[in-house]
């Protein structure tokens, strides 16, 4: 399949099949992938969480309201976490990162507010998100992104200290009964020549 019709076909699992699993090369590629994923000058202010273990997914199933049943029925639950400390960031790029990107962040993102410095890493964890869930589709994996959960409970269940939940992402195969999946409840998207513009 090309990368079009791969997402062409791709969609939102709302029921997983909790027998079908995920094959551990295939885990361990995603986790490849998410450790090459995009960040503005390389910051990579972000920790990923491959939680498998049925009694931590059951304990952050408990705090992932209406997503409760995906957490369960998946096979894996990837967290994603953006860092929490300025000063454990700047020490980090300062030796890991060229002085010409730590001179970039220091010119012009540090000086800005702290809440708009946290919504700048933000940003990159979620540029990682688009690959995850692009990656998931090319290798056949189904994913449910899911914003709707408690982050300082998941921290609290993770033990994180040095980061926070942002996001997860439930993966595994769907459910031959999963009424989302596009044969039976078409991709709804905007007109492409509305999302679209050509100069």
């Amino acid at each position: 399949m090309s990368f079009l019709e791969v997402m062409q076909s791709r969609y939102t699992t709302k029921k997983f099949d909790a027998s079908k699993k995920i094959t551990p090369e295939n885990i361990e590629a995603l986790k490849e992938i998410l450790q090459l994923a995009p960040s503005s000058i390389n910051s990579q202010p972000w920790k990923f969480t491959f939680v498998s273990n049925s009694e931590i997914k059951a304990k952050l199933a408990d705090v992932s309201w209406i997503n409760t049943s995906k957490i369960l029925n998946c096979d894996t639950l990837i967290v994603l976490s953006r860092v929490k400390s300025l000063e454990a960031f700047e020490a980090r790029i300062e030796k890991e990162l060229p002085q010409g990107a730590v001179g970039f962040y220091n010119d012009f993102i540090k000086k800005l507010p702290e809440p708009q410095i946290y919504a700048w890493f933000e940003k990159q964890v979620y540029l990682a998100l688009g690959v995850l869930l692009s990656a998931c589709a090319d290798m056949g994996i189904d994913a449910t992104p899911m914003e709707g959960i408690e982050p300082d409970a998941y921290d609290t269940i993770l033990g994180q200290k040095e980061h926070t939940t942002l996001v997860a992402v439930a993966i595994g195969y769907r459910d031959a009964d999963d009424t989302n999946q596009p044969h039976i409840k078409p991709k709804s998207r905007t007109a492409l020549k509305n999302v679209i513009e050509e100069i």
